[in-house]
């Protein structure tokens, strides 16, 4: 269950709402609560889209500064073992 918020609103923008509300079958609590939480969605979505343009823009200057290998030292595949104990010994301790 969710939390409780008020809010204060003008008489007019109250009415309006309300009448927005009762066109979509919904309470004011509602309608109120649907139109916050598509704004957090699309505020989400739009971070995640610029998020992912800036990575794509700026890859090969990472690559070229960094390059693939985050774990020098590390072997290069898992051993088939890889989710038991014993692998976890076998393990650099800085491995990630």
């Amino acid at each position: 269950m969710g939390k409780q918020t008020n809010i204060r609103l003008d008489e007019d923008v109250r009415a309006a709402a309300e009448e927005r509300a009762k066109r979509r079958g919904l309470t004011l609590q509602g309608y109120v609560a649907d139109l916050i939480e598509q704004d957090v969605k699309e505020s989400r979505a739009a971070f995640m889209a610029g998020a992912s343009a800036f990575l794509a823009a700026y890859a090969d200057r990472f690559d070229a500064e960094f390059g693939e290998d985050r774990y020098p030292g590390l072997p290069t595949g898992l051993p088939e073992s890889a989710e038991s104990p014993e692998s976890a010994e076998t393990a650099p301790r800085d491995a990630a």
